[in-house]
């Protein structure tokens, strides 16, 4: 019986080898992306938007529809995007200096660059004006509503930095990213914690534990990072003086990342105790895939070391799409780790998967 049981093993294990093998083309990529990004069209064409449409939810939402814009059959999600910017006339929200009001501007400069329209940024220009004539000069500490003013909080940086960064690319005006530099080092100084290479969501979060004893670094919110992390030196010139520091950044913090991905290729709500939440989440996984691939996908990498890690996360958002391209397992908003199932979905996690999708097509395309 044993030859048996064990030829069996190895068919199922090349079977199942076989079918990884078929999800990690780029047709098969792409038509995963068409239809987890036509879901959330059509569910905001017939249930409407859930938030304002300059909420930083959907301004995440649409960094990765404008990602899956530019690859091949991606024009009907570009479209929608200039729909979007026309309806809202271009402007971000309405608290001028909240990161998370602006985080749409990244899209707006996106598109800016590709249309060659300046009418995309002109109001978000006026608005980064104003943030690079204010003094930055508060404490960072969670009191005074500093978050309406500073970037006091970890999920800033996916907000506020790329959306300076890309308007510095737009304009060719050095400033914007300059700024964007320098306020993410006062955040960082603020709230990275050196020891475990990873970020504080804010100062609530400094002498918190969870279950285990370990210090409380929320998925998502570390995903932010590491996504707002890629974003940054995408935009960043390569002779620019703060780019050694960035990259040695990049590299500490998607190292310790990967050491704590779990068996399936997913990471789970709470980074240093999955067992508290014990089910695959998938915004923080998303966007940790998503820079881990950036980073192969610019040579910053190893692959034998990051490759496998990208390809497990990949099955394990894969398998969190249903058959109508509902992508589940996504925290819903929040501060801290918490709870998922196959059910809870929300639009940030779009984005993260289609960042993430666009980011292994090409990795699939350049590597075949």
């Amino acid at each position: 019986m044993l030859p048996v049981f064990v030829g069996t093993l190895v068919i199922m294990t090349v079977s199942g080898q076989a079918k990884q093998d078929g999800v990690l083309k780029p047709k098969s990529v792409l038509n995963l992306m068409h239809r987890v990004a036509d879901w959330q069209l059509e569910t905001w064409k017939t249930k409407g938007f859930k938030y304002p449409k300059s909420d930083w939810t959907n301004g995440a939402c649409y960094t990765g529809l404008y990602s899956v814009g530019t690859l091949k059959g991606g024009k009907k999600y570009l479209k929608a995007l200039v729909n979007i910017g026309n309806e809202l006339g271009w402007n971000t929200g309405r608290r001028r200096f909240f990161a998370d009001d602006y985080c749409v501007g990244q899209t707006y400069a996106q598109l800016s660059i590709r249309y060659k329209d300046k009418k995309m940024i002109a109001p978000f220009v006026l608005l980064a004006d104003s943030i690079l004539a204010k003094p930055h000069d508060e404490p960072l500490n969670w009191k005074n509503s500093i978050q309406l003013r500073e970037w006091a909080w970890c999920d800033a940086l996916f907000m506020g930095p790329p959306s300076l960064a890309y308007l510095t690319s737009a304009t060719k005006d050095p400033r914007y990213f300059n700024m964007a530099a320098k306020l993410w080092w006062k955040t960082t100084d603020f709230l990275y914690d050196s020891t475990e290479s990873l970020y504080f969501r804010d100062e609530n979060y400094f002498h918190k534990k969870e279950k285990n004893g370990q210090k409380t670094f929320w998925s998502r919110g570390n995903g932010w990072v590491l996504a707002g992390l890629v974003r940054m030196l995408e935009n960043m010139p390569a002779d620019h003086p703060d780019r050694a520091r960035f990259e040695k950044l990049y590299k500490e913090m998607t190292a310790k990342v990967v050491s704590l991905q779990q068996p399936d290729g997913s990471w789970h709500a709470s980074l240093l105790d999955p067992t508290s939440f014990p089910v695959k989440e998938m915004s923080g996984t998303g966007f940790f895939c998503y820079s881990i691939l950036w980073g192969l996908n610019h040579g910053l990498l190893n692959k034998d070391t990051y490759w496998p890690a990208a390809k497990n996360a990949w099955a394990a958002m894969t398998a969190s799409v249903n058959a109508a391209g509902k992508l589940g397992y996504v925290q819903q908003i929040g501060a801290a780790p918490d709870k998922v199932n196959a059910e809870t979905t929300e639009v940030y996690g779009v984005g993260a998967f289609l960042l993430t999708g666009t980011q292994l097509y090409h990795y699939l395309k350049a590597n075949r």
